[in-house]
C-alpha cells in the first residue's frame, strides 16, 4: 500500500513503501517529488545546498564593484560623435587653400631676400670690380716712391724725371678709378685705417691720440680700404 500526501506549498511529498521482499520494514523518503529511479546519493542535501548559496553570496559581496562615470561616457560618445561625423567638403577646400597661401607668401619672401642679396652682390663686385688690380698696381707705386725718396728734389737726371713722370701717371690712371690717398699726419688716430708702429710722448703741438708721422701711406678703393697707413701715433 502506497498512500501519499502533498504538503501545503506543493512541493514536497510523503511517500512510504511497503517492502514485501525486506519484510514490514517500512521506510521514509522526504525530499522534492522527482522520479523513483533516481539513486539515494544524488539528492542534493539541505545543508550542503545553504553551505553553497553562503560561500556564493560572500563571493559576490567580496567582488569589487565598478562603478561607471557619466562624464566620461559622455566624453567618449561626443569624440566619437565628432570622428564619425564627416567634414563639409568647402571647409577642408578653404583650409588647404588657406595652407597653400601661407606657403606661397613663405617661399616668395625667400625669393625676394634671395634677389636682392644677390642683386647687391652683383652692384658689388661692379663697384670694387677693380680693386685687386689696384691694390697690385699701388705695390709698384710705392716702390716708385721708395725709388723716389733717395733723389733729390732738385735733381733734373733723366733718371730722376722718368721716375717723376711714371709716378705722376700711374696716380692719375689710379685715382681715375677711385683711389683716394688716406690723410692720416696731423689727424686722430683710426684704427680702421690707420696700423700704430709706434707712439711718443703728446706735446703741443700734437695731441694725444693723434698722428704725428706718416711711415708708410694707405689707400682707400672708393669706400674701402686696400691699404693701411703706418703711423707713429702720439700717447700719453
Amino acid at each position: 500500500m502506497l498512500p501519499s500526501g502533498d504538503t501545503a506549498s506543493g512541493t514536497s511529498a510523503h511517500t512510504y513503501v511497503n517492502d514485501a521482499a525486506l519484510g514490514s520494514k517500512e521506510t521514509c523518503v522526504t525530499g522534492p517529488t522527482m522520479s523513483d529511479d533516481a539513486p539515494d546519493d544524488e539528492q542534493p542535501d539541505a545543508s550542503d545546498a545553504a553551505q553553497a548559496h553562503d560561500e556564493s553570496g560572500s563571493v559576490e559581496d567580496d567582488a569589487p564593484t565598478q562603478v561607471a562615470n557619466p562624464e566620461e561616457n559622455e566624453t567618449s560618445e561626443e569624440d566619437a560623435a565628432l570622428e564619425e561625423a564627416p567634414r563639409d567638403p568647402l571647409e577642408e577646400a578653404i583650409e588647404r587653400a588657406e595652407k597653400a597661401e601661407k606657403e606661397i607668401a613663405y617661399r616668395d619672401a625667400e625669393i625676394q631676400n634671395v634677389r636682392k642679396r644677390l642683386m647687391a652682390e652683383k652692384a658689388d663686385a661692379i663697384q670694387y670690380g677693380g680693386m685687386g688690380l689696384a691694390r697690385r698696381m699701388l705695390t709698384v707705386l710705392g716702390d716708385v716712391d721708395r725709388a723716389l725718396s733717395s733723389i733729390e728734389d732738385d735733381d733734373e737726371s733723366p733718371v730722376a724725371q722718368g721716375l717723376r713722370l711714371l709716378r705722376n701717371k700711374m696716380w692719375r690712371e689710379l685715382e681715375a678709378d677711385g683711389v683716394v690717398a688716406i690723410k692720416a699726419k696731423g689727424e686722430p688716430f683710426d684704427p680702421s685705417k690707420m696700423e700704430a708702429i709706434t707712439t711718443i710722448p703728446a706735446s703741443e703741438q700734437f695731441q694725444s691720440g693723434h698722428v704725428v708721422d706718416e711711415l708708410e701711406a694707405g689707400y682707400l678703393y672708393k669706400s674701402k680700404v686696400i691699404t693701411v697707413a703706418r703711423v707713429v701715433v702720439a700717447s700719453d
